[in-house]
């Protein structure tokens, strides 16, 4: 049995589980969950991508929630905790401690600017890096960044579905 067979065999309950791991906006893992059966793991990706765009600001928030700052280790054993700072491990390590405090302010400047926390695609990037763009986002009008915001989401829930994926 395949990967995908397994995914679209999978009891409901288990997937939904599985992609609020990924994303913790219901109506993502919803809108999946709805789509089965998957022809293959293009369409299962496809559908992610497409429920990612479809989500409503407040569900985005939803998925936000889930979401350490930018920097702070996730708490906790899901698999969700353990993801995040799996992500966030690369550019932990990579940050000198002015650059680390220079971040901090950047979320808290960030938080107060927008209501939410800065949330990046942080795979593969250093805290310098995550600091520069954090910076340059802070001049963002709020259409802007929702608009960031979200696809910087759809890129994470991806990336965790590919974990997912990977996995059965």
């Amino acid at each position: 049995m395949g990967v995908v067979d397994v995914f679209n065999a999978l009891p409901t309950e288990r997937l939904k589980e599985e992609l609020l791991a990924c994303c913790a906006a219901p109506a993502w893992g919803g809108r999946i969950a709805a789509g089965r059966p998957y022809a293959d793991r293009a369409a299962i990706l496809a559908s992610a991508d497409a429920a990612s765009r479809a989500l409503s600001w407040s569900d985005v928030l939803l998925g936000l929630s889930a979401h350490p700052r930018i920097g702070e280790r996730a708490a906790g054993e899901s698999k969700e905790a353990a993801w995040s700072r799996a992500e966030q491990s690369a550019a932990a390590v990579s940050a000198d401690e002015e650059t680390k405090a220079a971040l901090i302010l950047a979320n808290k400047e960030y938080e107060a600017r927008f209501g939410h926390v800065f949330l990046i695609f942080a795979s593969g990037r250093t805290q310098a890096e995550i600091l520069a763009v954090a910076r340059e986002r802070l001049g963002n009008d709020d259409a802007g960044e929702r608009a960031i915001v979200s696809d910087e989401l759809r890129r994470i829930a991806r990336l965790r579905l590919e974990r997912v994926l990977d996995a059965l």
